[in-house]
């Protein structure tokens, strides 16, 4: 969908800020730029819309080449977001959200509707905020008015020069959340620029590590973390970058243990063979879990069992398992199927979890599935051990 062909950008005090560049965004792709302050980011985005013009070289949308579009036109084609937002203060937040319709010449009732629909998507009602103005909202309702404003004509591509980069910790993660629920639904093809590593490799499919005017790596956020292509992304990502590859590594069923399991209309079995178990319904959803002490009181399992307050959906990443570990102050965590229902799966243990994690980064290395990746633990160890001393 976007392709550049050996751009360069040169201003005229001789200062490069783009040097020989080449790369590719495939159509619904999400490619993060991630670098310093000046390292030519923000100036290769600018060059696909045009507010930058490339000194050398050729930069294609969908095929064609840029320079021949005008550049007005061109810009009416793609979402642009910004940090600031740059919404009109003197029009009402459905005004905001219509205005590219409208000067693409929508009739005004397709664009107010257009624009109801896409505030709704972004989680705004248009009923409750559609009339209000910009100064009315919080900075983050305002990004989301920005958001919704990129994608009222449709385009195929989007331009977010870091969008959530002005907002308290607290509402950028959720605005990351809802960002990457309404890609998954719209499916555009997007170049996002941050200065934030992890908000690049919790967004990005794939993560273009800028050094000083070049792309040092291109590849996906967990090959840059795991296989840093250089010394300067090894720098760059920093010696953590195992911690940062929770984020991007999914809980999967074979990082399950299978603990003790009783019904909900099960008599209490006395012994649970464990200190805990957890509790099921008659569709083998998640309802809770019982304590040993527990099981040896008289009546039913439904009588004494226990709220689940520690679990979450197989393919949530590490990071948030291990941060359901530490908010509820558990030793083990319930994972669920993705559906409604809730069927439960097994659970989560630290240990398993430093597995999940292990697997990952040797199954990038070897380029395998991470299944077939062989860990050696304390167990394999003195397994070994036994069997070279007989």
């Amino acid at each position: 969908m976007i392709r550049f062909e050996h751009v360069t950008k040169q201003y005229p005090d001789g200062t490069t800020a783009v040097d020989d560049l080449s790369f590719e965004v495939a159509e619904g792709e999400l490619v993060t730029l991630v670098g310093p302050s000046g390292c030519g980011k923000t100036t290769t985005m600018k060059m696909v819309n045009r507010l930058i013009e490339p000194s050398s070289g050729r930069i294609f949308l969908d095929g064609a080449d840029i320079s021949d579009i005008d550049p007005v036109q061109l810009r009416r084609r793609i979402g642009y977001v910004i940090q600031q937002v740059g919404l009109f203060p003197h029009k009402t937040v459905l005004e905001n959200t219509a205005t590219v319709p409208h000067l693409l010449g929508w009739q005004r009732r397709k664009g107010r509707e257009r624009a109801a629909e896409l505030l709704d998507l972004v989680g705004l009602d248009p009923k409750t905020y559609g009339d209000r103005y910009p100064e009315q909202l919080s900075g983050g309702q305002r990004q989301r008015v920005g958001v919704a404003r990129a994608l009222a004509a449709d385009p195929p591509v989007l331009l977010m020069d870091e969008p959530f980069g002005a907002v308290d910790p607290v509402v950028r993660e959720h605005l990351q959340n809802e960002f990457l629920r309404l890609q998954s639904q719209v499916n555009k093809t997007v170049l996002f620029v941050t200065h934030d590593l992890e908000e690049a490799v919790r967004l990005g499919d794939r993560i273009a590590v800028y050094g000083h005017g070049r792309i040092e790596q291109f590849d996906a956020p967990t090959a840059v973390l795991g296989a840093p292509a250089t010394a300067y992304v090894a720098d760059f990502v920093g010696a953590d970058r195992g911690l940062k590859r929770l984020s991007v590594t999914p809980v999967e069923e074979g990082d399950l243990d299978q603990p003790p399991v009783v019904h909900l209309d099960d008599r209490l079995p006395r012994e649970l063979g464990s200190r805990w178990a957890v509790v099921l319904d008659g569709e083998d959803n998640l309802h809770g879990w019982i304590s040993a002490e527990q099981a040896r009181k008289p009546g039913s399992v439904r009588e004494h069992a226990r709220r689940m307050e520690a679990w979450l959906p197989v393919g949530a990443s590490l990071k948030q398992a291990f941060a359901t570990m530490l908010q509820h102050d558990a030793g083990w965590i319930a994972v669920i199927d993705k559906e409604e229902t809730g069927r439960f799966l097994g659970v989560l243990t630290p240990a398993r979890l430093h597995e999940a994690l292990r697997r990952s980064i040797d199954a990038d290395a070897q380029d395998i599935p991470r299944t077939a990746v062989a860990l050696e633990t304390i167990e394999t160890v003195k397994s070994a051990t036994t069997s070279t001393k007989r």
